[in-house]
């Protein structure tokens, strides 16, 4: 089989490997340290999930939404004496193809995604800034987060109680010592000394963090991962994608790396 390469949006900006051979194909949606690549093959030390592709779809899911021009590369490299292609920079990977793709405009997202929208870096950027400082979480992450969890409004509260910028339940805000809920610098500085607390829980795996975030640590406990809700499932999804569009709106390629926790 001739390995080609055609655009599509799946779960981030990526190109999608096909073979000659009509059919349905396989693809894995790959995390690692918060950032997500597309591959032929499962990546070794990423949490992978396999999707299957119908070459004779009509149009490919737009998992992602609309996100505007995003350029990468694709790497070859070899595995288990196969070639497999991915958009992640693993040891022994050779550059394949450079390449540069738009979503598709209007169309609708994956549901866990909604109206994600563009950054917003004006929001409370002393706050944040200072959080980061403090706690050692990503300034990016915290963002994403707050983004996903309350799109920054300090006077949001769910349907389940919870309250603020971080949308922090009422027994996780009086445990950081929140005097209101609504101010937004304390809702982000307590959001963050939680994520904080996660990251060192999970040594630094955002997909747990995020899935502990939304659903609590005993249900990431009782089920030893993301938990099969589909609202914890589509969160964590939502929260990912809205990191990489951080880090790329703060002019950074990556997530920075963590020191062993």
């Amino acid at each position: 089989m001739v390995p080609f390469v055609r655009a599509a949006w799946l779960l981030l900006p990526v190109l999608v490997l096909a073979s000659a051979e009509a059919g349905a194909r396989t693809v894995y949606r790959c995390v690692k340290g918060g950032t997500v690549s597309l591959a032929t093959a499962p990546e070794p030390g990423s949490r992978c999930v396999a999707r299957e592709i119908d070459d004779n779809a009509v149009a490919l899911p737009n998992l992602w939404g609309s996100m505007g021009v995003f350029s990468g590369t694709l790497y070859e490299r070899e595995q288990d004496g196969q070639l497999v292609y991915s958009t992640r920079d693993l040891p022994g990977s050779r550059v394949y193809l450079k390449f540069t793709v738009q979503t598709p405009p209007g169309e609708p997202a994956h549901p866990g995604l909604g109206n994600v929208g563009k950054p917003r870096l004006d929001m409370y950027p002393a706050e944040f800034k200072a959080a980061a400082r403090r706690t050692g979480v990503d300034d990016a992450w915290l963002r994403a987060v707050a983004h996903a969890e309350s799109d920054f409004d300090a006077r949001a509260v769910s349907p389940k109680g919870a309250m603020g910028v971080m949308q922090l339940m009422p027994d996780v805000a009086k445990e950081y010592g929140v005097a209101d809920p609504f101010s937004s610098g304390q809702s982000i500085h307590a959001g963050a000394r939680h994520l904080n607390l996660l990251m060192h829980r999970y040594k630094g795996d955002l997909t747990l963090v995020a899935a502990a975030y939304n659903a609590g640590i005993g249900t990431v406990t009782r089920y030893g991962g993301v938990p099969p809700y589909a609202e914890t499932q589509e969160y964590v999804a939502k929260v990912t994608a809205l990191y990489e569009l951080y880090l790329r709106a703060m002019g950074r390629k990556q997530a920075p790396e963590r020191p062993a926790l």
